[in-house]
């Protein structure tokens, strides 16, 4: 199978959930291509992000809508083309320009935006801010399962292959709720297992202890403490680690913070490579790997989520 025939598939399957029967809204001729399911998705996540995220934004209500209709238009009309490539990416540089603006001048920070840069920006063959907004987006919205199956997709096409460590794969599979839940998620069967444990412990002072009660009472007082800790964990981790995405083409690896120093690696790292930061240098970022290997590369080779 192609690549190309593994990127329709792949973007059909993420984008036929979110595809909507109103006429008034979406054009129903289905081609048989990428653009046009990612346009589709393009326009749902416009519906969903911009009514409860106006209110915080730095830009007039009209703007935003300006901004969201011009970049739409654009990205649709970028689907359409088959035969001119260079216009084509042309539209979807004005497509991203526009939403680009509205998260730096707009201040706008929602997962469905991220999300929809990182489509963007993959079909504009940039892997590296395609990673790096699927990762924004992930950061805000953990149990999106669109979000993660074009962040797995998008990794899949980088060249450079770290591998995780022994021990943290193992910690992935055992404690697999703490990783792949969502903060939210967690949160709210932390309050369902306290609020059954409360009823729980109502209900043995008013009729007495029974093992069925009991049981309940004990597996949900469990589950209380052991997402609790899970949040806990979570907002320290976040707070505390900043990662980051390699965007330039290639990138030489140093063993300090300078050019003059002998290189890290055997081979440069590449685009779409994403790493988490220990130290900021002027001009220089100092990072670890997947695999707890560790380098200085320039910071204008690499943006941060």
């Amino acid at each position: 199978m192609t690549n190309k025939k593994k990127i329709k598939i792949a973007e059909a399957d993420l984008n036929k959930p979110r595809m909507n029967t109103n006429k008034h809204i979406y054009d129903l001729k289905i081609f048989v291509n990428i653009r046009v399911y990612s346009w589709l998705n393009f326009a749902f996540c416009t519906l969903i992000f911009t009514f409860p995220s106006i209110g915080r934004s730095a830009m007039p209500k009209e703007q935003v809508f300006s901004l969201f209709t011009q970049a739409n238009q654009f990205f649709r009309e970028a689907n359409t083309i088959t035969n001119d490539p260079d216009k084509a990416q042309k539209l979807y540089e004005k497509a991203i320009l526009n939403y680009e603006k509205i998260v730096s001048d707009g201040r706008i920070k929602n997962s469905k935006l991220y999300y929809n840069l990182g489509n963007a920006y993959f079909l504009k063959e940039d892997l590296g801010r395609a990673i790096l907004n699927y990762r924004r987006a992930e950061s805000l919205d953990k149990a999106d399962t669109n979000i993660q199956k074009n962040l797995a997709f998008a990794r899949s096409r980088r060249i450079d292959t770290v591998e995780i460590r022994t021990e943290k794969r193992i910690l992935e599979k055992l404690f697999f709720w703490h990783y792949d839940f969502s903060i939210k998620t967690k949160f709210l069967i932390t309050c369902i297992c306290l609020a059954i444990v409360c009823i729980g412990a109502t209900v043995m002072l008013w009729r007495g202890k029974s093992a069925g009660v009991v049981a309940t009472a004990v597996i949900c007082g469990l589950l209380t403490a052991s997402f609790l800790a899970s949040v806990i964990l979570e907002t320290r981790s976040r707070a505390n680690t900043i990662c980051g995405v390699i965007t330039a083409g290639q990138v030489v690896a140093r063993q300090g913070d300078g050019p003059n120093y002998p290189a890290s690696f055997k081979d440069p790292l590449h685009v779409g490579t994403e790493f988490d930061l220990l130290e900021r240098r002027t001009g220089w970022f100092h990072i670890t790997l997947s695999d707890d290997s560790e380098a200085w590369i320039p910071d204008n080779a690499a943006e941060l989520i």
